[in-house]
């Protein structure tokens, strides 16, 4: 048990850093919408960037000792190395899809339909392992697609373009519980380093790859590209997410993973304030809709043992992050 747990097993905050952590994780993750537009390039770059700047990052934690990490090093079999990298394929679908949807619709659209992980975890739970979820789950359920419902309904009325990024930030919240279901057995039996290392590098081979067979130009435009998509790789992505894996690690689930849902809207706000992009009626109904409806299924249909951390679609991705930290005890 790790020295932080309670007797029963859960997490206790020691003291105001774990709340000082989250927020500014949840900070650092919101602005991943606006470095994106920042970007000028197209969504699949941008999303290479941000997974090679993260794997370069990573890189030096190879050279580590082992008697420094609270974990002992594991030799790699290859099942595992193919089950890692798969999900990091996954990964790099979800991060290419909600990058273009950034830039096909609004930033606050994309950032809370893209939350709609923990729907489709429950959903893809119940389909392939018949683990019949909770009636407060398809309460939840119901809220979400009637919030998305009026989000789509909205943007078609005003634009079809907005309407086709709407249905991409559904695919990547898909895509990432696919990449999470995937990698979950693996987890519980991997480091968080070794994982972090092999899913990102097979993100940003997939990512490239990508990009080639598309014929999508890699090429960095001006100086404030560059320094969006280093806002984009350190910020949002190492930034965000080691700051929520220390705040799961100290806090609780429970209120941890309503708490995150505050990281769309503060991308709408910050959207609104920044890119010149004002709220509508039906986003404000709608994507009220959409985190009360991911916050009641989320909150309902928490595995046993949860997957762990890798990097975006954001929010969600943190919720099942750190998790797995806390059942090996880190």
């Amino acid at each position: 048990m790790a020295a932080h747990d309670n007797p029963n097993g859960a997490p206790h905050s020691s003291g105001s850093l774990p709340f000082l952590a989250l927020i500014a994780g949840m900070v650092c993750i919101a602005w991943s919408a606006l470095f994106v537009r920042w970007t000028d390039i197209p969504g699949p770059a941008s999303a290479f960037y941000r997974m090679l700047i993260a794997t370069v990052f990573l890189l030096p934690t190879w050279f580590v000792p082992a008697r420094f990490l609270k974990t002992p090093a594991k030799r790699l079999s290859g099942a595992t190395l193919a089950v890692i990298a798969l999900g990091g394929i996954f990964f790099g679908i979800d991060l290419a899809l909600y990058n273009t949807s950034i830039l096909q619709t609004s930033a606050a659209n994309a950032t809370l339909l893209g939350n709609n992980t923990p729907v489709f975890v429950g959903l893809l739970t119940w389909l392939v392992f018949r683990r019949r979820p909770a009636a407060a789950f398809w309460i939840g359920l119901t809220m979400a697609l009637a919030g998305t419902l009026v989000i789509l309904w909205g943007d078609l009325a005003r634009l079809a373009r907005m309407g086709i990024g709407d249905a991409m930030a559904l695919g990547a919240a898909g895509c990432f519980a696919v990449y999470l279901m995937v990698t979950e057995r693996v987890r519980s039996s991997t480091s968080t380093l070794a994982f972090l290392r092999v899913a990102s590098a097979a993100s940003t081979i997939f990512l490239f790859a990508v990009n080639l067979a598309l014929g999508v130009s890699l090429a960095i435009p001006h100086g404030r590209a560059l320094a969006a998509l280093l806002g984009l790789g350190l910020i949002s992505q190492v930034g965000g997410y080691l700051g929520l894996t220390y705040a799961l690690g100290h806090l609780p689930a429970t209120a941890t993973s309503v708490s995150l849902l505050a990281q769309a809207p503060l991308t709408a706000v910050l959207a609104a304030l920044l890119l010149g992009e004002p709220l509508a009626a039906t986003q404000i109904f709608g994507g009220a809709l959409v985190l009360g409806g991911i916050g009641l299924a989320n909150r309902k249909t928490r595995p046993a043992e949860p997957p762990e951390y890798e990097a975006n679609s954001e929010a969600s991705a943190a919720i099942a992050a750190a998790e797995a930290d806390i059942a090996e005890g880190a």
